[in-house]
């Protein structure tokens, strides 16, 4: 009887665990903090089968290219690996980006950002080279916290987060996912 008890009260522990984790990330998600920084930094997602990009990647570069046309970042990067589709999805984000007047120059493209502790590590790597100092994270709303955690733990004091004004059905699924990322990479982080 006492074992039911106790994991009844675990579980419930844990649901308000979730859901205090949910409402501070989507708050902090959507709450853009609007600094100025060194660098943008666009986390890619998926490349269609026909080369185009997603809605979602289209969302996110259009943020990363309001903040780099309003001065708010210097440079913008962006990240992402060889998707399923067989598209460098840093590529192709790029080249939306000169498209749309961005010159090639203010663009770091890395396309072996395959998820987002990769792209983060490969930020590192940069970060003598070109001096940042500063990092304005963009990616989905419940995606920003856990990339600035990271980006903390790797180094970097000054970071922010933007992120698109656009939402699907599948980020329920999207924030259950990063509840669970969030702990994992926070617990098994070493320095």
């Amino acid at each position: 009887m006492k074992i039911k008890r106790y994991s009844i009260i675990a579980l419930l522990g844990l649901i308000s665990i979730f859901f205090v984790h949910t409402i501070y990330i989507v708050t902090d998600g959507l709450f853009d903090s609007h600094h100025k920084a060194d660098l943008g930094v666009i986390l890619g997602n998926k490349v269609n089968t026909d080369g185009t990009l997603s809605e979602r990647l289209t969302k996110r570069l259009e943020c990363g290219l309001n903040l780099y046309k309003q001065g708010d970042v210097k440079m913008l990067m962006v990240s992402g690996g060889l998707g399923k589709e067989g598209f460098n999805e840093g590529d192709k984000m790029r080249d939306y980006l000169i498209q749309k007047g961005v010159p090639p120059e203010a663009i770091i493209t890395d396309n072996r950002g395959n998820n987002t502790l990769k792209t983060v590590e490969n930020t590192v790597g940069l970060k003598r080279d070109y001096h940042i100092e500063s990092i304005v994270v963009v990616s989905q709303y419940y995606h920003i916290t856990r990339t600035k955690m990271l980006f903390r733990k790797n180094g970097f004091d000054k970071v922010f987060g933007a992120s698109p004004r656009y939402f699907e059905w599948r980020d329920a699924y999207s924030i259950v996912r990063e509840f669970v990322a969030f702990y994992t990479e926070f617990l098994s982080f070493r320095n």
